[in-house]
């Protein structure tokens, strides 16, 4: 018995090596000859609204060019890893998609924390990572003003959002006084909220209150005490959906009644349930496009994917998931090579490309050049308002 298990394991150990050999020699396998992209998103946890939103653009595109013949031939496809809304294992996830499973290029993360936690590891291993949505200044360029060789974002910037609500707020709503209430302890809210609040000074306009939150926090009755005893006519919330939900329907509860304003981290059905449809009502976001938007390109990707998701209109990160693989899918070909370094230096040089959240240019710090859209919401769906281009 033993003898023959001796024999066995030579046996097997031999028919390994030669598999191998062959492997290496030239004949590749179906994963070889496809194009991988990791997809390293919030599929569970605080955030997982986005990650998932994003997991359905992403996978609507993937079917479109494998069903069109690939990139330059290559099928593609998609290895997903779920970082559970955690820093620490977003970072894990990259480590795993380019050390283990040797993908392309990174799509992902969802949010500005969970991509920051990536960019060191795709800088060193010298992997593209392309974020459909952080929208943190940090992302592409350090606080030395040096720019991340390896990061890039389809998303634009918070600073251009926080402008584009400012502007709104004064030229469109017609506020004079405004209040910030944002949370502490997140860039992205953070970011927001700075330029918000310069932009609406300059525009002659004056911030009669500013307060913080935490994230996780369920009672804002105090801090919204505070708030309405200073009489803003709008209040800007740059935040997540968890916490403003249950901020509007608090202070709407309370009797605040002024136009509430945020971003695109306001775009999750679940805000609907949280604040109800009521409260949401004289509110507005600025975020990366509108399925009502009538441009034929728009009107051709709600159709196709309302076709592939039981009639859902597709949400801002829905499109933003999709136009990342398409994005990629464009420097790759111009590339003509899934070299790493030659798609980085492909996506730095990106110009006019039409994607669904608007006409595309990357500029010098690897940020997209596009318009914005403002939305309002009317008994708990979103309007289409303005489009505001760069």
């Amino acid at each position: 018995m033993n003898k023959k298990l001796k024999v066995l394991l030579m046996t097997t150990t031999l028919a390994a090596g030669i598999l191998s050999g062959c492997s290496a020699g030239g004949s590749k396998s179906s994963d070889e000859d496809a194009i991988k992209l990791g997809v390293n998103l919030e599929l569970s946890g605080a955030v997982a609204s986005y990650g998932q939103s994003l997991e359905s653009g992403i996978d609507l595109a993937v079917a479109e060019i494998n069903k069109d013949g690939g990139i330059d031939g290559k099928k593609v496809e998609t290895v997903k890893v779920d970082n559970k809304s955690d820093l620490t294992e977003a970072t894990n996830a990259a480590l795993k998609l380019i050390t283990q499973d040797k993908v392309t290029a990174i799509i992902g993360a969802a949010t500005s924390g969970d991509t920051v936690a990536q960019v060191q590891i795709a800088n060193d291993k010298k992997t593209v990572l392309l974020t459909p949505s952080g929208t943190a200044p940090n992302v592409t360029v350090n606080d030395d003003g040096s720019v991340n060789d390896y990061a890039f974002r389809t998303s634009f910037i918070d600073p251009f959002q926080g402008t584009v609500a400012a502007n709104f707020a004064t030229n469109d709503l017609k506020i004079k006084k405004a209040a910030i209430f944002a949370d502490s302890a997140s860039d992205y809210a953070k970011g927001l909220a700075a330029s918000f609040k310069e932009t609406f000074k300059e525009n002659g306009g004056s911030i009669v209150s500013e307060e913080a939150y935490v994230a996780k926090d369920t009672d804002f009755s105090s801090t919204l005490t505070r708030i309405k005893a200073k009489k803003p006519d709008f209040i800007f919330i740059p935040g997540y959906y968890e916490e403003v939900g249950l901020i509007i329907k608090q202070a709407r509860e309370m009797g605040i009644t002024v136009p509430f304003m945020g971003a695109d981290g306001w775009d999750s059905p679940k805000l609907v349930d949280l604040a109800g449809k009521d409260a949401l009502n004289n509110t507005y976001i600025t975020n990366h496009y509108s399925s009502q938007d009538p441009d034929e390109k728009i009107q051709k990707f709600v159709t196709a994917y309302k076709k592939e998701n039981k009639d859902k209109n597709p949400d801002a990160f829905n499109a933003l998931g999709y136009d990342s693989v398409y994005l990629l899918k464009d420097a790759i070909e111009r590339a003509d090579s899934t070299d790493s370094e030659k798609i980085k230096n492909a996506l730095a040089e990106t110009k006019d490309l039409a994607l669904i959240t608007g006409v595309v240019s990357i500029d010098k710090n690897h940020n997209p050049i596009k318009s914005a859209t403002v939305l309002e919401y009317k008994d708990g769906q979103q309007v289409f308002k303005t489009k505001v281009n760069p």
